[in-house]
């Protein structure tokens, strides 16, 4: 199944990173926050949307919708929850 979004919303699929504390002990999931970075997998037609398929982002904490394609978690989110893009 494809999805396209519309006008300014982007699909992202979350991506996990391993949080450790400062002293090295490696945080179970119970104990972690969700996410807030996460890859962009498709963008809207809108001229106004500054990300790109493949860019990892960072989005507001409590932003988008959470959806289910294929057996696999996304979230849509609006281009104003954006908050940048991760560049290394």
């Amino acid at each position: 199944m494809k999805f396209k979004p519309l006008g300014e919303r982007a699909l992202v699929k979350l991506v996990e990173r391993e949080e450790k504390t400062p002293s090295g002990i490696v945080l179970p999931d119970t104990a972690k926050e969700k996410p807030q970075t996460a890859e962009v997998i498709a963008v809207g037609d809108a001229e106004d949307i500054k990300v790109k398929e493949g860019d990892i982002v960072v989005f507001a904490k409590y932003s988008g919708t959470e959806i289910s394609l294929n057996g696999e978690d996304y979230m849509i989110l609006d281009a104003d929850d954006i908050l940048g893009v991760v560049e290394e």
